[in-house]
């Protein structure tokens, strides 16, 4: 396929146009190469996840306790030293990310109490009002 080729020697943006000229002049044509982009993999950070996929999956993962990137931190540089100095690295990266949220959610419990508190009080000095429509009225 030749047309293929040449709009391959283009880049992404050849593609991105083609497909934005066929959707004005025919939709369907155009549905028909946005399908075909993706299936053949063209638009590469569709198919893959884009940018940042690597880190957003480790934190999903790490959320539901998944531990999916086991197979990264066991492989191995080559290097021993860095091997060592990567791990080391990483836990204590870890370490102070669990913390961190820990002072987080300190911080949460502390600002809670003290709206809590703040209620409450505003309620112990607010003056008993009766109920509405139960006031006794004489001569009624």
């Amino acid at each position: 396929m030749e047309l293929t080729r040449k709009l391959d020697e283009h880049g992404k943006g050849a593609w991105i146009g083609v497909m934005v000229l066929s959707f004005i002049l025919f939709w369907p044509a155009g549905l028909a190469i946005l399908a075909y982009l993706i299936w053949s993999g063209r638009m590469s950070c569709w198919k893959h996840g884009g940018p940042g996929r690597w880190h957003n999956s480790r934190r999903r993962n790490k959320r539901r306790g998944n531990n999916a990137d086991a197979h990264y931190q066991g492989a191995s540089s080559g290097n021993l030293a860095f091997d060592a100095y990567r791990e080391e690295t990483l836990k204590r990266l870890e370490d102070e990310q669990s913390e961190f949220e820990g002072f987080l959610e300190q911080l949460r419990h502390a600002k809670d109490k003290a709206e809590f508190d703040q209620f409450m009080d505003d309620r112990k000095s607010r003056p008993a009002e009766p109920p509405e429509g139960r006031q006794d009225q004489p001569g009624a």
